[in-house]
């Protein structure tokens, strides 16, 4: 088993300690956001709910916001994210396109019960939904920014536009089916399926 450079966790522990902690958070934002509201809930009061300290907050979360949301940047893996920009691993844009979501998707995520929690604060307090939106802006961003990479700079913009928004619904359609299925596993294992109610509507139209 590997062991972290400088500690001797295993690294599979250091990541299991990582989501738990992870969610600890979430949970001590959702309890104190339901009690006080967005505003009275403050990171010192999260964090002493969580039992961890503040420069620990702000490792996971950039804002008290994200920690009610659950959300964090994408972290596509590097090595898909070069292959793709080189023009791999299959040499097609839509097939490759899938291999990128399916990376973005195979990871853990918060559950269902956490996510109906955040979706039901994010219901009464507008601006988490405003901040869900400028999320969501940065990733189609980051996804135009990749494929820009792979196509040329001379893209049209239009293109990048266009191929951004079918990733966010592609994923964002898997993310529904994985909630429909009882969100147990990880939203990528309904990828394909997707992909295939994707293609058969295309060959109908």
């Amino acid at each position: 088993m590997s062991i972290t450079e400088g500690s001797n966790e295993p690294v599979g522990l250091r990541e299991r300690k990582k989501v738990a902690r992870r969610e600890a958070l979430i949970d001590a934002t959702h309890r104190l956001v339901e009690r006080d509201g967005l505003d009275g809930a403050t990171v010192e009061a999260i964090c002493a709910e969580a039992g961890v300290s503040t420069r620990t907050f702000f490792n996971y979360f950039e804002t008290k916001d994200d920690a009610v949301l659950g959300i964090e940047p994408w972290s596509l893996d590097p090595t898909v994210a070069d292959t793709f920009a080189a023009g791999g691993p299959t040499g097609r844009l839509m097939p490759d396109l899938e291999l990128v979501a399916a990376n973005l998707l195979g990871k853990p995520m918060i559950g269902k019960a956490r996510i109906a929690a955040a979706m039901e604060l994010a219901r009464r307090e507008p601006r988490l939904l405003v901040r869900m939106m400028t999320w969501m802006e940065q990733n189609r961003g980051e996804i135009e920014s990749l494929v820009r990479r792979r196509i040329g700079e001379d893209a049209p913009a239009h293109d990048l536009e266009l191929i951004g928004i079918l990733v966010l619904l592609i994923t964002r359609a898997t993310f529904s089916r994985w909630e429909a299925a009882g969100g147990d596993g990880v939203p990528g294992d309904h990828l394909t399926a997707v992909i295939g109610d994707l293609r058969a509507l295309l060959a109908e139209s």
